[in-house]
């Protein structure tokens, strides 16, 4: 670093920084070096005050708060046709549709995503403890209407295993079988097909209330703007409460592999309570049933196996779901396993589609708290699906629409006896790898259940449930395989692993609702941990650069002379001000409010001494007015002790530090620190708690004689501290500086410029050094 020949000098400076780029490969391990290249800069050492001197504001025409709204008022055909793109995006891409290039394969996909949109919906519906046929139903309304207000292209939207358990739990809730004297599942004999008949209908009454809640809460945040929440179920969360998920699901669906009638449970401890019904009950096992799952359940994985091996190869994936439905209900009829061997089916599927009917809204009260944990969660399953897909195949997807469509999918279907839908992971994949290219495909498989619906949906009716239970269960198998996600994160992020242990446990013991409330408590807790515990570090130059590292991590970097520059990597605010204020004076080694406490206490010991030594010579005085006195004194006293103007004890005062100027002298240099700069560049924020603890800071120092310059601030940072009047001085606006460079060559000026160093400034007594 050199900088001119002329009175700027000290002022100006030069930047040279070479790097060599060559890629130079060792064994195994690949070496980045660059080739030369270098800058040089050359300019005056700015702070801020003189920066905003020379620099002009923009001027920023504002509008009353009438010419706002006459502006959004205005109607025009370009804004009318932008609102209705954004509000319905399939006039966006439809009219651009390629049909040579796209049409074939969403016809493939679309048949590929029904064939397992048709079994999932009949299964899914026995997790949200309703008839089969509302599953065909969810499969339907809602994946017809995505079609035109969705903006990703590639999701498949119908019935999910995590939403349906919640539905189920809620429904199970509200409408227990005690409710309708269904007390006995095992028992034909104590209840009528009408109890079991009335305690349906009301499972799905509960099931339309919430599905049409949480549409109304999703479409409402979807017009607020409010798609960012999905931010605050970090990955971690979202993946522990569905590994969760998995486990009540598949302890759920036990009793109907193994044909065992139990009470379904909900709540706290189900997971647990259904599992000990399920084991109080094994001697009951039907053999058949248990049979029918077992293989059907070693089809299915072998199905998955061969689809994942030979997926390069197979135009499209074997559903084998459907498969194994057809050869299911094949098998059940022609041996008739419902009377032969007591094996529980599907049962009846009416033909046809209901008529629309309005939900019950007094249920509303009563499941407000679980429809917003189920908007929640159906809502970030989509938009975490449809980001990936649209970052892979290169386009964006609104989360605000997303939440307007699934809204309008789960309110305008709640109507038509839906219950919620979100994103289906495996449909979804399927989806994609089959070549779909828009939610064409997504209709066609719509428009593949409603045929069943309305034409062949009475040739399921013998399908065995242990067939359903069979299918839920393999598709579990990706949710269950995140039990490694516990090594990973244990590797990576410890903070990360906490959260998904709590996400896990909280959702498997206290059940999902309130286990999801647990996990993002917890997380905003580990959020308030991570800025209450940030790290502080004292940065150094690299030589003859202006890049300042971390002195305790490489060896290159030094400390400026006389200088400590000290950066946290988190805002200044009041939760951690305090905080702040601690490690400043740890990482510098400077407690400014001890060395003035120091200072006041030897202050206050030399006033006592000075009264004590003025007392003894008052005393002195008048006994040397007395002549009987005199004589005797001089034979006592020395001689030279004996002195004009009361100084007689002078040699004695010494020896207790008697003046100020000795004191300062008997403090010695510990560390020689005339400047703390304080690096701001990593602050996002400052509240009035963290400018009233800069202007602390600034001052305390001051007082001891070491100047603080603070860097980096940026444009918010800035905006903050002009709030809070932070500048209520002129002079503060000449403590900031636009990088650490400038408040370094200008701490330096001034101390080649000062015509003796500080004294004091950095020096500790004994005893302050050993608190320290």
């Amino acid at each position: 670093m050199r900088g001119r020949q002329s009175n700027c000098k000290e002022q100006l400076f030069t930047f040279t920084h070479s790097l060599k780029c060559t890629m130079e490969y060792v064994g195994e391990h690949e070496i980045c070096l660059v080739s030369d290249q270098m800058y040089c800069v050359e300019r005056r050492v700015y702070n801020q005050g003189v920066l905003q001197g020379q620099l002009h504001k923009k001027e920023k025409t504002s509008q009353s708060l009438g010419q706002k709204i006459a502006h959004s008022c205005r109607c025009s055909s370009k804004k009318a046709k932008s609102v209705l793109t954004s509000f319905l995006p399939i006039f966006k891409w439809l009219p651009k549709y390629p049909v040579k290039e796209y049409l074939l394969g969403d016809i493939v996909s679309g048949i590929s995503t029904g064939v397992m949109q048709l079994p999932q919906g009949l299964a899914y519906a026995l997790l949200a403890a309703l008839p089969p046929v509302f599953g065909l139903y969810s499969s339907f309304y809602p994946v017809f209407l995505y079609t035109f207000f969705g903006t990703s292209r590639h999701i498949s939207i119908g019935t999910f295993a995590v939403i349906s358990l919640m539905i189920g739990g809620v429904a199970v809730r509200e409408a227990p079988d005690e409710m309708f004297d269904i007390t006995d599942t095992n028992s034909t004999n104590t209840t009528t097909l009408e109890n079991f008949r009335a305690r349906d209908d009301m499972r799905v009454k509960v099931a339309v209330a919430v599905t049409l809640l949480s549409g109304i809460i999703q479409l409402c945040l979807g017009l607020l703007r409010f798609g960012f929440v999905a931010i605050y179920l970090t990955e971690p969360l979202v993946r522990g409460f569905t590994t969760a998920a998995a486990v009540h699901v598949f302890t759920s669906q036990l009793k109907y592999l193994l044909g065992i009638k139990t009470k379904r449970f909900s709540g706290p401890l189900s997971s647990l309570y259904g599992l000990i019904a399920v084991f109080s009950n094994i001697t009951t096992t039907n053999v058949a049933a248990l049979i029918v799952g077992l293989i059907c359940m070693v089809l299915l994985l072998s199905g998955k196996e061969i689809n994942d091996r030979f997926k390069k190869k197979l135009p499209v994936p074997i559903p084998m779901e459907i498969i194994v439905v057809v050869i299911g209900t094949g098998v059940s009829f022609g041996m008739d396993l419902s009377k032969t061997y007591g094996v529980d089916v599907v049962g009846n599927i009416p033909k046809g589609l209901r008529p629309p009917e309005v939900p019950d809204i007094h249920l509303i009260p009563s499941v407000f708290v679980d429809a917003i944990a189920i908007a929640i969660v159906g809502f970030s399953m989509t938009i975490s699906m449809a980001k990936i897909f649209a970052l892979k195949h290169g386009y964006t997807v609104d989360g605000n629409q997303e939440l307007i469509a699934l809204g309008i999918c789960n309110s305008v279907g709640s109507f038509f006896q839906t219950f919620a839908i979100t994103c289906s992971m495996s449909r979804s994949l399927v989806q994609e790898s089959t070549g779909g290219k828009t939610q064409i495909a997504g209709t066609l498989s719509s428009v593949m259940v409603l045929l069943v619906i309305v034409a062949i949906g009475y040739l399921f009716e013998p399908l065995p449930q242990a067939v359903l239970a069979a299918i839920v269960m393999v598709n579990l198998k990706g949710m269950f395989k995140q039990f490694g996600d516990i090594v990973h994160f244990w590797r990576t992020s410890k903070i990360e692993l906490a959260i998904w242990i709590v996400a896990f446990l909280g959702s498997v013991f206290l059940g999902l609702d309130y286990g999801l409330l647990t996990a993002v408590g917890f997380a905003l807790i580990t959020i308030v941990y991570r800025t209450q515990s940030p790290q502080y570090r004292i940065l150094g130059q690299i030589h003859d650069t202006d890049i300042y590292c971390d002195v305790e991590e490489y060896e290159e970097v030094k400390e400026c002379p006389g200088i400590k520059i000290f950066q946290a990597n988190s805002s200044l605010y009041f939760a951690n001000s305090d905080l702040y204020v601690s490690a400043l004076k740890k990482k510098t080694g400077v407690d400014a409010c001890a060395i003035l406490a120091a200072r006041k206490k030897a202050q206050k010991r030399h006033v006592k001494e000075l009264k004590q030594l003025h007392k003894r010579e008052k005393k002195a005085v008048l006994k040397l007015t007395s002549d009987d006195v005199e004589n005797g004194m001089k034979q006592e006293m020395p001689k030279d002790e004996l002195s004009v103007n009361g100084k007689v004890s002078a040699t004695e005062a010494t020896t207790q530090n008697s003046s100020p100027d000795e004191l300062e002298h008997f403090m010695k240099p510990g560390i020689n620190i005339q400047s703390i700069i304080l690096d701001f560049s990593p602050v996002n924020f400052v509240d009035s708690v963290g400018v009233k603890t800069l202007k602390s800071i600034i001052k305390e120092y001051e007082d001891i004689g070491i100047s603080v310059y603070i860097t980096g601030c940026n444009g918010s940072v800035m905006d903050n501290l002009v709030r809070l009047q932070f500048f209520d001085k002129p002079t503060q606006r000449d403590l900031l500086f636009p990088s650490i460079h400038d408040a370094v060559l200008t701490s330096q000026l001034k101390v080649r410029s000062a015509s003796q160093m500080p004294l004091g400034a950095d020096s500790f007594m004994p005893e302050l050094q050993e608190q320290n």
